[in-house]
């Protein structure tokens, strides 16, 4: 792994907290996901996104969890759907994802630093 992302770099990437309202399947997608809303707080407010982790989550594991998202991506258009965010996760074998979240209830919307 290469040491060259400076830190300036690194502050431009908004990490931020948000609750998941709601959880649809997305049968549209090559592989299968879900489809998110996720509130970010007042701020910032409701994206949407999809993600590829249905291995390890039911739709009711995900509802109202909180987990930590980029929000300044450009929007990605993934079929009929519009992307408003990525959440983070680590990847295990096979695309096994186990999603990044805070260890306490916090205020939607805190940035991570």
């Amino acid at each position: 792994m290469e040491n060259n992302l400076t830190w300036q770099e690194f502050e431009k990437v908004a990490m931020h907290v948000g609750t998941i309202l709601e959880v649809n399947d997305f049968p549209e997608a090559r592989k299968p996901a879900y489809q998110l809303t996720i509130d970010f707080g007042s701020v910032i407010g409701i994206r949407k996104t999809s993600a590829q982790i249905t291995k390890r989550y039911s739709k009711e594991d995900l509802l109202h969890r909180q987990i930590v998202a980029v929000i300044n991506f450009p929007k990605k258009q993934i079929g009929k759907f519009m992307s408003e965010c990525l959440v983070l996760g680590a990847v295990g074998e096979g695309g096994d994802v186990i999603l990044l979240a805070p260890d306490f209830k916090i205020e939607n919307g805190l940035r991570i630093g």
